[in-house]
């Protein structure tokens, strides 16, 4: 479900949901009954409040571009502003953190789309836990490639001190810093 902002969506999608299949089982037309229910985490109202989504989703899937641009209340289509959007941003780095661990203490998988192949953001995501990465196929083994040259130790660090940054230039810069190896 996209651009959820309450726990009061997904219930009311779930129903829906139940009743589209009623309404199959009437016609006699196979589904699958066990039709997981996801949500993407694209509004700061969702970043807020994880926890609460985590507890009747399924699962969630991070959309990068959609939460940054609301989270900085920053249109990236705008080249006025443009140069405010980025990802690094703290504010943005802590919502993923936020969600991700509200995704683990829940119990469920998280994914992120979007911004999940930047090779600066690797470390980060790896240490916040992220199950998942979509990526596109022409990104895929370099990702993966990346992703193998981390260790836990190595990754830990990186979020100490990225975490610990106030600008999204120190946060560029120093993501860059680490992952020239």
């Amino acid at each position: 479900l996209p651009l959820v902002t309450g726990v009061q969506e997904i219930r009311a999608a779930k129903q829906l949901l139940e009743e589209c299949k009623q309404e199959l089982a009437v016609q006699g037309i196979a589904y699958d009954d066990n039709i997981q229910v996801g949500i993407m985490i694209e509004t700061p109202a969702a970043a807020l409040i994880a926890d609460l989504l985590a507890k009747e989703a399924a699962f969630f899937s991070i959309g990068t571009n959609d939460l940054t641009q609301y989270t900085l209340a920053v249109d990236r289509g705008n080249a006025k502003v443009e140069n405010l959007y980025t990802t690094l941003h703290p504010a943005v780095l802590r919502s993923i953190r936020s969600i991700i661990r509200a995704a683990k203490e829940a119990k469920i998988p998280v994914g992120m789309c979007g911004e999940a192949a930047d090779p600066a953001l690797i470390p980060l995501l790896l240490e916040f836990g992220l199950d998942e990465m979509s990526v596109s196929a022409s990104s895929i083994l370099k990702t993966r490639k990346i992703v193998s040259q981390w260790s836990q130790k190595e990754t830990a660090k990186v979020e100490q001190k990225a975490m610990q940054l106030d600008e999204p230039q120190a946060v560029e810069e120093y993501l860059l810093s680490v992952c020239k190896r």
